[in-house]
């Protein structure tokens, strides 16, 4: 385990000194419970916060811990009926802050996400003042297509499967490139760099979280 460890707390000084480069502002933490507590203290009290859906933030209990703060505004989606969850889709896009993993991240500083609704990714790329990043070293990967190979084969068949989707990948593990109306892989975004530098941050966590 302590090799583990140290693996990768080098692996992440890696990515974050190539994410550096691209203005994302980077951490590591050893564990989940160090990455809620560094989460906390990126927030300032009375903001607005949101987030997209993620197993990530789901297992390190984050949630939890931001409705502890009574100051928090928090958009909420699983707080409100179905036909209200597009407003706060849309809401979400003014937010102070917003929470989400990465389905994949490269070495040389890339986030990697594919989404369904769109949500997610339309968050991160434009909108909300903050965008704060949780992600366990399994999303890891050496290059471009090696993550969008992690996330086809690997990440999608796993939600899909988690959300009792009629895809061709929940039944075969594998991605069909498919045109299914369950499909989860709507829109690839590639984030290369970010325009306002520190607008994204990315905390690293040397464990396996999420998908």
């Amino acid at each position: 385990m302590e090799i583990m460890q140290a693996y990768y707390q080098k692996t992440a000084e890696t990515v974050i000194k190539n994410m550096t480069k691209r203005n994302i502002e980077a951490y590591y933490v050893d564990n989940k419970d160090e990455a809620v507590q560094k989460v906390l203290s990126l927030l300032e009290d009375d903001s607005c916060i949101s987030w997209g859906g993620s197993m990530t933030l789901s297992e390190i209990n984050l949630f939890e811990a931001l409705e502890k703060n009574p100051t928090y505004h928090l958009l909420d989606r699983s707080k409100v009926s179905a036909e209200q969850v597009p407003d706060i889709y849309h809401a979400a896009l003014s937010c102070d802050y917003y929470l989400m993993s990465s389905n994949a991240i490269t070495l040389d500083g890339k986030l990697v996400n594919i989404d369904g609704t769109g949500n997610r990714v339309a968050a991160l790329i434009y909108g909300p003042k903050h965008v704060i990043i949780v992600a366990g070293m399994n999303k890891i990967a050496a290059h471009e297509a090696e993550a969008l190979s992690r996330v086809r084969n690997v990440a999608s068949p796993l939600n899909t499967i988690r959300l009792n989707k009629d895809t061709p990948c929940s039944k075969t593990g594998m991605c069909h490139d498919c045109l299914s109306p369950d499909c989860i892989c709507m829109q690839t975004v590639i984030t290369r760099n970010s325009r306002d530098k520190g607008r994204i941050k990315v905390i690293l966590v040397g464990e396996n979280l999420g998908y």
